[in-house]
């Protein structure tokens, strides 16, 4: 008697945990693409769009500056040197800027990475128009070199006029393992 009353307790147990598991699964399963929905909707996190957008022809606000700081930073353990030419440029919202990354391998085997674009603040981000990056490939860097990477960029001059700061940051990833 006492047996059967604890599988009866058991499997009163049981469903309700069977299916929590199978709920907590689904919910993890669904939550990047909500989570890209989410930010592409709002403009939140700073996502980047991470293809290249066509030169257009903006005014120029002469009248007006924005600061552009730029960021660089590799995840992990990445042998991988990373820097920009200048970590910060004033410009004229519409005018169209180039700026110079540099990658260097500082191992003795090629390396194969790719850089994620954020910007802050993140609902800035529709605001910056990228003709040129080199976030939009893969990147690989042989050994002991030093690569220049390019970024050609605009700051859409419907940016509100309360916004005098603009953060673009880069972290590269190592995915050297997963191209072999």
């Amino acid at each position: 008697m006492k047996e059967r009353f604890e599988r009866r307790s058991n499997s009163k147990v049981l469903w309700p945990v069977v299916l929590v598991s199978i709920a907590m699964f689904g919910i993890g399963f669904a939550l990047v693409p909500l989570y890209d929905v989410f930010c592409e909707l709002t403009g939140l996190n700073g996502k980047v769009k991470s293809e290249a957008q066509a030169e257009a022809g903006f005014r120029v606000d002469q009248a007006r500056w924005v600061t552009v700081e730029f960021v660089t930073t590799v995840n992990g353990e990445m042998p991988l040197g990373f820097r920009v030419e200048t970590t910060k440029l004033k410009v004229h919202p519409g005018e169209y800027q180039t700026v110079k990354f540099f990658g260097t391998n500082q191992s003795d085997r090629t390396l194969v990475g790719r850089a994620i674009p954020s910007i802050a603040p993140g609902w800035a981000t529709q605001f910056l128009k990228k003709t040129e990056c080199f976030c939009f490939s893969e990147q690989t860097f042989e050994p002991q070199k030093e690569r220049e990477m390019p970024v050609r960029f605009v700051i859409d001059p419907a940016l509100p006029e309360s916004v005098a700061d603009v953060t673009l940051s880069y972290t590269f990833f190592d995915i050297t393992e997963k191209q072999q």
